[in-house]
């Protein structure tokens, strides 16, 4: 559940740990350069004051530089802490990476990203939600979940 915006937020980390606009800006830079994504100072100022929510790509970027979680920095009641990047679980792939001229970077990110697009690549979302009461197409669920929403057709919650 969403308690407090990214405004909020952002403003907490700069307050717990004496940080200006302009310093998470440097710390976002690094990766701005390596994902190819502009956050300006324009940006910053209106998701620090509230005026605009940023994009996945730039919540990515702020908690990647800001050591964070995205869901965490859009305000969502979950843990600050980051859970793993990509850079911690594959330290190989981000040293090739790094051997990269920029025309190599870009082709990389772009061969990556074509990967996502391929189902047998990517992995499998394991979650499931309830169907509306009057859904029967949930042939894929665990059999916990077809239970549960029996009970619910049934009102035995």
């Amino acid at each position: 559940m969403k308690s407090e915006s990214t405004s909020i937020r952002l403003n907490r980390i700069m307050k717990e740990r004496n940080l200006r606009q302009v310093d998470i800006l440097e710390k976002c830079k690094p990766f701005c350069e390596r994902f190819e994504i502009k956050l300006g100072r324009n940006d910053l100022s209106q998701y620090v004051n509230g005026k605009v929510e940023p994009g996945q790509e730039k919540l990515t970027i702020l908690g990647l530089a800001l050591n964070v979680s995205e869901a965490w920095l859009m305000g969502f009641d979950v843990p600050m802490e980051r859970v793993g990047t990509a850079q911690e679980a594959s330290p190989k792939i981000m040293q090739y990476y790094e051997m990269l001229n920029d025309v190599g970077k870009h082709e990389a990110t772009k061969r990556v990203k074509e990967l996502t697009e391929l189902p047998r690549y990517v992995q499998e979302d394991t979650t499931y939600y309830i169907n509306a009461a009057h859904a029967d197409d949930y042939a894929n669920a665990p059999e916990t979940l077809k239970k549960q929403e029996e009970n619910i057709m049934d009102n035995e919650f």
